[in-house]
């Protein structure tokens, strides 16, 4: 009779702690996610075009192959994205080590394919991946280094993708770690909303 009881006990306090934790606990926190303040972030902090439609997220970089658009850091697992992102995982490096011929080789071709297209200076992060894999900002140094491509791609003065740039950069963490990172996903979305407005007063 004893034992019967401990075991309903037992039924008992586990039922409630399920209730707790795997009902209670996730609909409070969604709740918490959807204030205004924090749904933005708590949704994946997507960014939507003037279509209402995803364009990424914010919070994880992507490819991006056009002249008109700046280039994000080079990627392990490309950003998770399509087939050639799926063998080696959704996030992550590569694992060669530095005496591995063959990171030796990507650097290189990397390197004379940036030499090929005119980017000056190349710096460290148009040539060496993220840690993740997922790193969606690039440094200001890597940002200035392609303005005079873009510019010329989209038919505008370099003076015009400046302010473009210092809108898309995320400052120092509290103001004292790590460095300032552009967003590349922001910047660029920022570029065809401000060609699009362009075009539209044009037209008037």
């Amino acid at each position: 009779m004893i034992m019967l009881q401990n075991i309903l006990k037992a039924i008992r306090i586990s039922v409630i702690l399920w209730l707790i934790t795997g009902v209670v606990y996730p609909l409070l926190i969604f709740g918490v996610g959807q204030l205004p303040a924090l749904r933005e972030k708590a949704n994946g902090s997507i960014v939507y075009n003037l279509e209402n439609k995803p364009y990424g997220s914010s919070l994880i970089g992507q490819v991006f192959t056009s002249e008109r658009y700046f280039y994000t850091r080079p990627s392990a697992v490309r950003y998770s994205q399509g087939r050639q992102g799926r063998p080696t995982g959704v996030s992550g490096a590569s694992n060669l080590a530095t005496s591995n011929p063959d990171l030796l080789k990507r650097v290189v071709d990397t390197a004379n394919q940036l030499r090929d297209e005119n980017v000056s200076p190349i710096v460290g992060d148009f040539i060496y991946t993220s840690g993740s894999g997922l790193d969606p900002h690039i440094s200001l140094r890597a940002a200035q280094a392609q303005i005079e491509r873009v510019a010329k791609a989209r038919g505008i003065r370099p003076e015009e993708v400046i302010p473009l740039i210092n809108r898309s950069t995320d400052n120092r963490f509290l103001g004292i770690f790590g460095e300032p990172g552009v967003n590349v996903l922001r910047l660029n979305y920022t570029l065809d909303l401000n060609e699009r407005v362009s075009n539209q007063r044009r037209n008037q």
